[in-house]
């Protein structure tokens, strides 16, 4: 029986090495392959908004969610793993002592050039760490001889040789050499030219133009594609960017609602205003099931059926609407619901001093389901959603399937405590000066960001800075005393400037239980204490002042997302953070050296 060649965790599927990641597995380097090459009868999720925002995002109709497969650790079960295609397709021969390499020389070889045990001339060989790939997804092994004689005589096909001229692995110390006299240096390789400048079609680097090469799709699946392609290292942090939608399980009183006018279509498909409504409330059936909700909701959901389709909610717009419609409590005084359960905490129960004047609610979210969905990846550069957790329409990504139908997804179980800010207290701090001064700082350094990478992605305003730092802050006190690594404690910042909402949610879930210990839902009666913890600490950083007076505009490390951020203050482990620790600014909550009149918080 085959056995796998190597294991990784379920989650880690839809977050790292999902469909086209570069891997190694103990004896082998590959690519995970596609879902057409996974196993059948996976286990199915169910949550109908995710597959909603799916089928916006990817086009797909009516996609479903499935988890990837588990670890059949049981002698006599079928193994249903999952498929991974070696790659790449050049080797590095490990040579002899005593052998045929110079010192520090190292034969080029491809796969049709092994044996039958992997190996050539008796020796051991290793993938070549380097390949070129392309910001469509596609990846490709370089084409070497190419590379090293040119257009002209690149149908040379004597012996070629990987030469290391230091011990660093630097390009500049590494070149290719073929037995003819031809050699060129792997610095070349990276060399970009001025192609950012041109056409993105156009072939400019000096690696040629993009095959559109799909190897985690299988042979023969190449697509037109053109671009230049770029010098990829298969282990490095950009060969693979997941693209992922999320979505938290809470109840939508307008899906429950639509849900109940759908089911009494028959008697209110003749309303035709609020007075017919009233008349058809006197039977007692439809009064019964329509008794939760008034006259205005229950019309404007019938306008919804009847007139022109409007524009889908955002998720995250929908969670927020849930998590302030929980009632006030402590969490034990109903039978708890498994997906979600949320209590809004009574001030007494947390308010005792004015560092939290300017805190709305406090909310403890009990019980909480995480449903996750891998719908794509890109290379090279990351495509992040905006600050309603929505992905750009059009955004560039490599496909999963060669027809997708459905979508690797994986659900977690957990708790988290979620913070609204006074709104009166955010419109307050918008109109004063100093904010706005810095904010447009922070603007203009996203404008330098933009202009350089040729993105259209909207600045996410002053507000969403302030509440995804303050998160980053309290994220780290609450991880001292709560019993969870600051790595599995996660973020979601909802920022809602139409509605004048504002509010953050630390939480954490896991995909293997049930649920969470309570360590973080109780940390919501001693948030005062975490805040004020945030503030001293932030309020002076190991780095400054160079981590304080750093100008986001004019950035000679070209840090144009950052403002007074750093890895010795407001960065966390990118597992946490919704936004790849971009968009930071300390000097918006609290007073910083040299900057502190824009600071939400007084310093403490």
């Amino acid at each position: 029986m085959r056995r796998a060649h190597g294991q990784i965790r379920r989650s880690q599927i839809i977050t790292t090495y999902g469909p086209g990641a570069l891997i190694d597995l103990p004896r082998h380097s590959a690519i995970v392959g596609g879902l057409d090459s996974w196993p059948p009868k996976l286990e199915e999720i169910v949550e109908p908004r995710l597959s909603r925002k799916l089928e916006i995002m990817t086009g797909v109709r009516h996609p479903r969610l499935f988890a990837p497969p588990p670890d059949e650790s049981g002698p006599n079960q079928p193994l249903r793993g999952i498929v991974a295609w070696r790659f790449p397709e050049w080797f590095v021969v490990q040579e002899k002592p005593g052998g045929h390499a110079r010192e520090h020389s190292r034969r080029l070889v491809h796969r049709t050039q092994l044996d039958n045990r992997s190996r050539f001339d008796k020796c051991s060989v290793v993938a070549t760490r380097f390949v070129r790939a392309c910001p469509m997804g596609h990846v490709d092994d370089l084409d070497w001889r190419g590379f090293v004689h040119g257009p002209e005589h690149r149908e040379c096909r004597r012996q070629l040789w990987l030469d290391e001229q230091g011990t660093t692995g630097d390009l500049r110390d590494l070149s290719v050499r073929c037995e003819c006299g031809a050699w060129r240096s792997l610095a070349e390789a990276a060399d970009r030219g001025d192609a950012s400048d041109q056409d993105s079609n156009a072939p400019t680097y000096v690696l040629g133009a993009c095959r559109g090469a799909r190897p985690w799709l299988g042979r023969h699946t190449n697509e037109e594609c053109g671009k230049p392609s770029r010098l990829l290292i298969r282990t490095a942090s950009n060969a693979y960017f997941a693209q992922i939608v999320g979505v938290l399980s809470l109840p939508d009183r307008a899906d429950s609602l639509a849900d109940v006018v759908q089911e009494l279509w028959g008697n209110l498909q003749a309303v035709q205003d609020i007075g017919d409504l009233k008349l058809m409330r006197r039977i007692p059936e439809v009064s019964a099931k329509l008794g939760a909700f008034s006259d205005d909701e229950v019309f404007a959901a019938i306008q919804a059926v009847t007139g022109p389709a409007v524009p889908e909610k955002p998720v995250k717009l929908i969670e927020l609407d849930s998590i302030l419609a929980a009632p006030e409590g402590y969490g034990d005084d109903v039978p708890i619901d498994p997906d979600f359960h949320a209590r809004r905490l009574p001030d007494n129960a947390w308010r005792h001093t004015d560092v939290t004047k300017n805190i709305e609610a406090v909310v403890q979210l009990h019980r909480l389901r995480e449903v996750m969905a891998l719908a794509g990846f890109t290379r090279l550069e990351a495509e992040m959603p905006d600050i309603y957790g929505e992905y750009e329409s059009g955004v560039e990504q490599a496909q999963i399937a060669l027809e997708p139908k459905w979508f690797p997804a994986v659900e977690n179980r957990g708790e988290g405590v979620f913070l609204l800010l006074r709104p009166d207290a955010v419109a307050n701090w918008l109109e004063r000066p100093a904010v706005k001064q810095r904010i447009d700082a922070l603007t203009a350094g996203h404008a330098r960001w933009t202009q350089g990478r040729k993105s259209t992605r909207e600045f996410p305003g002053g507000p969403y800075i302030l509440l995804h730092t303050l998160s980053h802050l309290l994220l780290q006190s609450v991880a001292m005393r709560c019993g969870y690594p600051a790595s599995s404690i996660r973020e979601r910042i909802y920022a809602d400037p139409e509605g004048n909402r504002y509010g953050l949610l630390l939480y954490t879930g896991c995909s293997d239980s049930e649920g969470t210990l309570g360590g973080l839902v109780q940390r919501a009666v001693h948030i005062e204490e975490h805040l004020a913890e945030a503030i001293r600490s932030s309020a002076l950083c190991s780095n400054d002042p160079i981590c304080a007076q750093h100008e986001p505009g004019r950035s000679m490390e070209q840090r144009w997302l950052h403002g007074a951020a750093c890895h010795g203050c407001a960065l966390v482990s990118e597992t946490s953070c919704e936004m790849r620790n971009d968009y930071l600014d300390r000097a918006l909550v609290v007073p910083v050296l040299g900057l502190t009149g824009a600071a939400f918080f007084e310093g403490r």
